[in-house]
């Protein structure tokens, strides 16, 4: 059996699309997967399956949150392994003066090619500092969060794959949950 982290893209964000987390956490509970924790309201759920592979957990987990709550998200799933490398690869790491709080995670479906990294780098002109790792994007936001303009929207028209961001002490907090 192995551990994993589902992460919800674009649920219980500025009163849209809201979706209650025990109600979440009995959605994965259907589908068969075992020790459901949920943690904050963003769509963030720590499981175990005897499945270990992620892209067909995520698949299946899109599809009963489909049917179960009536809209579709995007979910990323990812291995406490993997969340682990997530970890030990991050650029901003061992940097006092970039605040945790303004580190980001973007999961992303997929790894995005080149050319659409390239294009992220060229075409957003902001003050943040972006580094794609392999399937993820760690954005440090010097001013910010909410007042950048390096939104989701930005990130996935020009990587050409969709995602969902993490602050680095949600992260964090994630990763511990694994290591059960």
């Amino acid at each position: 059996m192995a551990t994993f982290v589902s992460l919800f893209r674009a649920i219980n964000v500025g009163g849209n699309n809201l979706v209650r987390m025990d109600a979440l956490k009995a959605m994965h509970e259907a589908l068969g997967l075992k020790n459901v924790s949920t943690y904050l309201q963003t769509g963030n759920v720590v499981f175990d399956s005897d499945d270990t592979d992620p892209n067909q957990l995520a698949a299946q987990i899109a599809i009963e949150f489909e049917k179960t709550f009536g809209f579709r998200s995007e979910v990323m799933v990812r291995t406490a392994a993997e969340l682990k490398e997530i970890f030990n690869k991050n650029p901003f790491y061992n940097q006092p003066e970039k605040e945790t709080r303004w580190v980001a995670v973007i999961f992303l479906t997929a790894q995005p090619d080149q050319q659409a990294q390239q294009a992220l780098l060229n075409n957003y002109k902001g003050l943040e500092e972006l580094f794609v790792i392999d399937q993820e994007l760690f954005v440090y936001y010097p001013d910010g969060i909410g007042r950048s303009k390096l939104t989701t929207a930005v990130i996935e028209k020009n990587l050409k794959v969709a995602g969902t961001g993490r602050n680095w002490n949600t992260v964090i907090k994630l990763l511990e949950m694994t290591q059960r």
